[in-house]
């Protein structure tokens, strides 16, 4: 009989080789794929990997995608450290965007100069951060206080955010010149955040990304509130005893994790968007669960992960054009690596052992 044995240490070099071992068997699993569905396994992997970044508009299509999912991972990190499921990113992205979109309109004018448009922008990047932050809030409320799984809340909010938007978008923020589409008015130009270089989409919000993903892992990994988070996550018990405010340290993970994720909504309507639609975020929050793991929770780890996460996106978007396969590839790569790395993860910290079942002779 084969059981699973624990291992005393797991072996550091194989916590890092992890990542890469499950990228090659995703690759791997995705040539049989492609050669399933009738299609040339090389061209088709050369058109999902390599094809979107051949120029500086591709890379620069690629930092545009990466910047939502850097910011939620970023949160997601303070999460799971402590061992907070916080299933809700992509929630708190919605209402990020909602609540951004909305701010954003009440300054809609294409005049707008100075003072009144900074007052504009901030509005809106304020607006979207107090919308994941109100959304993780809920989320920390009903753990604290009701002792709910996060979990099964944070995974239900994030419907009840997307339904909050497509509400919105055929209500009250819909574009009465639209030609009745679900969608709100362009933002005027002022509103829209700079572009860091003339004839590309990457915008401001790829720096502030990067900073604030470096700001998420210099708490996470060199502060006293990092260590207690990590302490909550190994054993509970331990931080009780320790003297760890738990209650505190779960709202401070959820709620710093839901500002970042509505920024990340804030940054999607304010940059490439510039409206509310319908259709404003591709999965980046569950994405970002992908980006964590695979990076390993840290911050240059999680850029790369982002990076690669992002060119699935475009990748699979150039498929739909080139070969006609569907654009749901993207998420079966996706989901490919997550199983592949959960399975190195557990062979990682646990052996296969061959036990003799022990045969009893009754008296």
């Amino acid at each position: 009989m084969i059981r699973l044995e624990k291992r005393a240490q797991p072996a550091r070099s194989m916590l890092l080789l992890a990542p890469l071992t499950a990228l090659l068997l995703t690759l791997v699993t995705g040539v049989a794929l492609f050669a399933a569905l009738g299609q040339p396994p090389l061209p088709v992997l050369k058109a999902f990997f390599i094809d979107p970044v051949r120029d500086a508009y591709g890379l620069s299509e690629l930092l545009l995608k990466a910047t939502p999912l850097l910011l939620c991972a970023a949160g997601l990190s303070l999460c799971f450290r402590a061992r907070i499921w916080n299933i809700g990113a992509e929630g708190q992205f919605l209402l990020g965007c909602l609540c951004s979109g909305a701010a954003a309109l009440a300054f809609n004018d294409a005049n707008l100069q100075g003072l009144a448009r900074l007052a504009g922008v901030a509005a809106g990047l304020g607006a979207g951060m107090a919308g994941g932050l109100l959304w993780a809030g809920l989320v920390a409320l009903l753990r604290h206080r009701f002792n709910c799984s996060e979990i099964l809340t944070s995974i239900m909010l994030n419907y009840v955010a997307l339904h909050l938007l497509m509400w919105a978008v055929h209500g009250p923020l819909k574009d009465p010149e639209g030609f009745n589409f679900p969608e709100s008015a362009l933002l005027a130009n002022p509103l829209l955040l700079p572009a860091i270089a003339d004839g590309y989409r990457t915008h401001v919000g790829f720096i502030a990304a990067l900073a604030l993903l470096a700001a998420f892992g210099l708490v996470g990994g060199r502060t006293l509130v990092g260590f207690q988070l990590r302490v909550m996550g190994e054993s509970a018990s331990a931080a009780r005893y320790a003297g760890f405010s738990q209650g505190g340290l779960l709202w401070l993970a959820l709620l710093g994790c839901g500002a970042a994720a509505g920024l990340a909504g804030a940054f999607e309507v304010l940059g490439p968007v510039g409206q509310l639609t319908p259709h404003l975020s591709s999965g980046y929050g569950f994405a970002a669960i992908i980006v964590v793991f695979l990076g390993r929770g840290h911050p240059l780890g999680m850029l790369l992960a982002a990076l690669l996460q992002a060119l699935t996106f475009i990748g699979g978007e150039n498929l739909q054009i080139e070969f006609g396969l569907p654009k749901s590839i993207a998420q079966i790569f996706q989901g490919l690596l997550l199983f592949y790395l959960l399975a190195a993860d557990a062979l990682i910290h646990y052996r296969p052992a061959l036990h003799k079942p022990v045969v009893r002779i009754a008296a």
